[in-house]
C-alpha cells in the first residue's frame, strides 16, 4: 500500500512537471466515469463546475477541470470533493488524473470515480460547418 504522504508527493511531482513544461487552460465542466463495484453498474456523468451529482451513496461535486491549453484532448485534471451518504467528512477531496487514475485515486470499499476529460472549445467542426453551408448555396 503507498503510504498518503509519498502519495501526495508523486502527485505533486507529476502535476507540477507538466505545469512547468505547458500552460494549462481551465474548463467550465468535465466529465467522469462512476462504477458501483457490486453490482458493476457504471455512469458517466457530465458536471459543470460547482455542479453535483448524487451516484449511489455517493455526492460528487467538480471543483475545478483544466487541461493542457496546446493539446486539449490529452491529459485532464479535475479537482473533486467526493462525500458518502454515511459519512460527515468528505471521503476524497482532491486533484484526480486522468492520465494516472490509481495516482490519487478513491478509496472506497464499493464504488469507484474517474477523470475522463474535461469540455473544451471545438474549432474544427464548427470550421468545417461553416464551408459546408458556404458552399450549399452555389
Amino acid at each position: 500500500m503507498i503510504r498518503p504522504a509519498f502519495r501526495a508527493l508523486a502527485l505533486l511531482g507529476v502535476m507540477a512537471g507538466p505545469a512547468a513544461a505547458q500552460g494549462f487552460a481551465e474548463s467550465d465542466a468535465g466529465i467522469l466515469r462512476w462504477l458501483d463495484k457490486l453490482t458493476g453498474e457504471t455512469a458517466d456523468i457530465e458536471l459543470a463546475l460547482g455542479q453535483e451529482a448524487v451516484s449511489g451513496r455517493l455526492s460528487i461535486r467538480l471543483d475545478a477541470c483544466r487541461y493542457p491549453a496546446d493539446n486539449p484532448a490529452s491529459d485532464a485534471q479535475a479537482h473533486l470533493t467526493i462525500r458518502d451518504a454515511g459519512i460527515e467528512t468528505p471521503v476524497f477531496e482532491g486533484w484526480m488524473v486522468a492520465s494516472s487514475p490509481a495516482l490519487s485515486a478513491l478509496d472506497h470499499p464499493r464504488y469507484d470515480v474517474w477523470v475522463l476529460r474535461c469540455d473544451y472549445p471545438e474549432t474544427a467542426p464548427e470550421a468545417a460547418d461553416d464551408a459546408t453551408s458556404e458552399g450549399a448555396g452555389e
